[in-house]
């Protein structure tokens, strides 16, 4: 039954969040491939890119990567996960990397020529003479093992599902399933939309490399988000978008912590004296964005989730060493230790799609 319910998983909801996470290497890998039929084939066979083969080396290596950390999930626990901060600074650098290559793609400076990816002389000249000159094939197979260092926020959940089996052969078969459920979704879309693409021959390249500079840049933006930097690329939207908006008449002020709904009350204080505050966590993100809470004693947060199933469960405070996959439904306390008057805590999801910020500015 757990195998049945990862595959549904990945066929339904992991599906398309892992693929907008991981999206960008998956399109990375192909554009080497279509920039070589480009320059290889002829005009009619452009219209039929050779893409099935790379999106089906991309998603083996997938597979076969998170099956791998699903034993070892399995077997030795949570040394395997990577520290917030790590996996912000990899996103980070996977969307440099994707940048460069679509500047590259474009012929925008020749200091970009570097940004492609080629294995090995000596592996290159193997796979040439097994391949009969098409060596595009490592590309895919090692950006398709990388997904598993930016797993999406349903994929955590797998994996935490993996962790607790205590058994290597089970949490590999809860992976295995998992991915395997995610593969039809990855593969349809990137093949139809390559197809369709390349029936735009002429401006076919161009269109690629401003999609990977997209990408890139969306990548860069989310470890950003997940190192809780005060300023990225959705942060700076989102204040222009609330500078925008028609201004609400303005309340009474008031420094009394948001109350716990009636329905989900907690009994008492952990501590006595500590004052309590309420995030609500839905689908869309966190509510409210901005928290404001009162400095010079320690308070405690409550993360409230209703039949919440986005990335935004997996919530990660970097300065606060704090990672917690929060449950679908329920409430989950973190115990904040007094901050100095002015602090700012940036928080966000693991995939840094959704952000928060706590504000210690209250009396």
């Amino acid at each position: 039954m757990d195998l049945i319910i990862a595959f549904v998983t990945g066929l339904t909801t992991g599906g398309l969040s892992c693929l907008a996470v991981q999206g960008g290497l998956l399109a990375t890998s192909l554009a080497r491939q279509l920039e070589l039929d480009m320059q290889s084939l002829g005009p009619r066979q452009r219209l039929q890119p050779q893409v099935a083969l790379p999106i089906t080396l991309f998603l083996a290596a997938k597979l076969l990567a998170y099956t791998v950390l699903g034993g070892l999930l399995g077997a030795a626990g949570s040394v395997l996960q990577l520290t917030p901060l790590m996996r912000a600074i990899l996103t980070i650098a996977i969307g440099i990397f994707m940048i460069g290559n679509g500047l590259r793609m474009l012929n925008v400076h020749p200091i970009f020529r570097y940004f492609v990816f080629e294995p090995p002389s000596a592996v290159t000249r193997f796979i040439r003479r097994q391949s009969k000159g098409n060596a595009s094939f490592a590309a895919p197979l090692m950006l398709g093992a990388m997904t598993v260092l930016i797993p999406c926020g349903v994929a955590q959940a797998m994996m935490a599902v993996a962790l607790g089996t205590g058994n290597p052969a089970q949490g590999a078969a809860i992976m295995f399933a998992f991915t395997l459920g995610t593969t039809p979704v990855f593969f349809t879309i990137a093949y139809f939309a390559t197809r369709l693409g390349a029936a735009l021959e002429k401006n076919f390249g161009r269109i690629v490399a401003v999609i990977v500079l997209v990408l890139g840049l969306i990548s860069v933006d989310s470890g950003l988000n997940l190192a809780g930097s005060p300023i990225s690329i959705s942060k700076l939207a989102s204040q222009l978008s609330a500078q925008a908006a028609v201004p609400a008449p303005a309340a009474a002020p008031t420094t009394a912590p948001a109350a716990i709904p009636a329905a989900t009350a907690v009994a008492a204080p952990p501590v006595a004296g500590q004052a309590i505050y309420v995030v609500k966590v839905e689908n869309s993100g966190y509510k409210p964005s901005v928290l404001h809470l009162a400095a010079d004693r320690p308070v405690t947060l409550t993360w409230v989730t209703q039949g919440t199933r986005s990335c935004a469960r997996a919530v990660v405070i970097p300065s606060l060493n704090y990672e917690k996959l929060l449950p679908a439904a329920g409430q989950t306390t973190l115990d904040i230790p007094a901050q100095k008057p002015g602090t700012v805590i940036e928080y966000s999801c693991s995939m840094g799609m959704y952000f928060g910020k706590l504000v210690f500015d209250l009396n």
